[in-house]
């Protein structure tokens, strides 16, 4: 069994993502040194040395819906100019700006969700499990439990990849890194829905963005 200790452990090893590390255990069986190898032979460990570099270059990309429902604006950057004007690079960010239109986070990461946001849902899911009859002394478990779920809901980076859902936003961020070889970072994010904030039927408008993503 892959404990949270040999993740963290592994995780301060190689600077790796949590799920690179848990997936790299789970490849390698429980083995430390062999999960270190794997990550070092996809790269990942490599994409994290990276996150200390400057990233000031990058581009502004802009993805609209089929009809104009809905639009984003996203700023991905990296550390040079060249790589901001390759194909590959582009495309990364367009991916990027599909999956905020389709998944329509709150946040870009953990760390931007404000501490009162983060009281009133752990409020919240706590009433909610004393509601559901479990016992007082796993309830703060329970909600720890719960609270990051409601990371992945309404953090880009958390989010399972709309193309990939066996992977978070971050996980796909650090494959890129690995494969472009230099630090990249989404800075900001805006995303208009028409209609927003007014009374209207809903439109499931994740399947259609995913369709045009696939096609």
């Amino acid at each position: 069994m892959i404990s949270a200790n040999m993740v963290k452990e592994l995780r301060e090893m190689t600077g790796a993502g949590m799920m690179d590390c848990k997936r790299a255990l789970q490849e390698a069986e429980g083995n430390i040194e062999k999960a270190v190898e794997i990550l070092r032979e996809k790269g990942l460990s490599a994409a994290a040395k990276k996150a200390g570099r400057i990233a000031a270059e990058g581009i502004v990309d802009s993805y609209i819906h089929m009809g104009g429902k809905i639009g984003v604006l996203v700023e991905v950057n990296c550390e040079t100019d060249f790589v901001a004007k390759t194909a590959e690079f582009r495309s990364f960010v367009r991916d990027i700006a599909m999956h905020i239109a389709a998944s329509n986070p709150q946040y870009i990461s953990k760390d931007e969700v404000p501490e009162s946001v983060i009281a009133k849902e752990k409020e919240i899911l706590r009433a909610q499990a004393l509601n559901e009859g479990k016992p007082e002394k796993i309830v703060e478990r329970m909600v720890e439990g719960r609270i990051e779920k409601f990371f992945k809901e309404v953090c880009l980076l958390e989010q399972p990849f709309v193309k990939d859902t066996d992977k978070s936003v971050q996980d796909i961020v650090n494959e890129k890194i690995a494969t472009i070889g230099e630090k990249i970072s989404i800075r900001r994010f805006v995303r208009y829905e028409m209609g927003e904030g007014l009374e209207k039927k809903q439109d499931n408008f994740v399947e259609e963005v995913m369709s045009q993503m696939k096609g």
